[in-house]
């Protein structure tokens, strides 16, 4: 059983889940109509991981014995600039979402609940690879710079990227 506030607090991080996939959707498309499928594919398993998160926190409310209350989601914008700029708004929507799970953690801990603790842990480490890796195609695009033949090359190297669902016991 969860506390009211722990309930609570968990129901809103699933909104905040679904926001995110919407806007990793909004961001490949987006990106994809500029001519970039590769990073708007890299940005679409983005859509799934989210989720996939989604998911796993509605699987983890259910486990508890609570109901799941989905609330609505604003919509995401539909223009995010050039791949630079696109790209800097996904680290800081990653630095968002690793403060409202740290928030998150921090609640469990407010509210004795060691459960919650140790699967929000999975969330935390997610964080720091989902931050590491968008750092990574950041700073790659700042190093290209206004080279269109090594952007169109990146771009290429993203697309071979693919969604794999983490295994159950992780």
């Amino acid at each position: 059983m969860l506390s009211k506030k722990m309930l609570n607090t968990l129901n809103e991080q699933i909104k905040l889940e679904m926001y995110s996939a919407h806007l990793y959707l909004a961001m490949s498309s987006h990106i994809e109509h500029q001519g970039f499928k590769g990073m708007a594919k890299w940005l679409r398993v983005q859509y799934e991981e989210e989720t996939f998160h989604f998911l796993k926190f509605y699987d983890y409310v259910k486990s508890r014995g609570e109901k799941v209350i989905l609330k609505a989601i604003d919509a995401p914008p539909n223009d995010f600039g050039t791949p630079l700029e696109t790209f800097r708004k996904v680290l800081e929507h990653e630095q968002q979402i690793t403060a409202d799970i740290n928030k998150l953690y921090k609640t469990a801990i407010d509210q004795n609940d060691f459960a919650s603790q140790i699967f929000l842990q999975w969330f935390i480490s997610e964080q720091v690879e989902e931050e590491d890796s968008t750092s990574e195609v950041l700073n790659k695009i700042q190093l290209i710079g206004d080279k269109p033949t090594d952007l169109l090359y990146l771009d290429k190297e993203l697309g071979t990227r693919t969604f794999t669902p983490p295994s159950s016991n992780e």
